[in-house]
């Protein structure tokens, strides 16, 4: 099987892809979710901007998760915070930090072979990006002391995350 890191730049993609049990993709062709099989694992991660104050917040890996089925097309997209997603999979949460915790990538970025210079920030501005089964057992290991069962705390992240305002045009 293989692992990736599963990245998420939006508050209200994170309360979707808890909710929904789902992971949404863009309409762009990325070689990286077209490999994306049944088994994988997704290593559950929110940008720096997710949480729409990046100079409070941190790059952190929250959960991890498993793939449950094929990347497939939606009838309909699935909208989130303005932008359309046309394709995704069902995944199976395992184990997820507390909301606003979990486990800060930058310290873990000179272990880390997905990371090898340091432009480490552009290459999380995909939805996924594949990783080594070392960087795979060090974000498990990372994520072990902290994370809990997902049904204790997603109901936290559900609570707390609120939807992004639209901008309302003047007439």
């Amino acid at each position: 099987m293989t692992a990736y890191l599963l990245i998420l730049g939006e508050r209200e993609a994170v309360a979707w892809v808890l909710r929904e049990s789902r992971m949404a993709f863009p309409p762009t062709s990325r070689s990286e979710v077209n490999r994306l099989k049944v088994g994988d694992d997704l290593f559950v991660l929110t940008t720096r901007g997710c949480w729409h104050n990046p100079t409070r917040d941190r790059t952190r890996v929250i959960g991890i998760a498993t793939v449950v089925s094929e990347v497939v097309a939606y009838e309909q997209p699935v909208t989130l915070a303005g932008r359309d997603f046309t394709r995704g999979c069902g995944i199976s949460l395992r184990a997820l930090a507390p909301y606003r915790t979990g486990v800060d990538l930058a310290p873990l970025i000179p272990r880390l072979d997905a990371f090898p210079d340091d432009n480490w920030s552009i290459r999380l501005r995909r939805p996924l990006l594949e990783i080594s089964a070392s960087d795979a057992g060090l974000l498990a290991d990372e994520l072990r002391d902290i994370s809990r069962e997902p049904s204790a705390v997603v109901p936290g992240y559900l609570s707390s995350i609120r939807p992004v305002r639209q901008a309302s045009s003047r007439e």
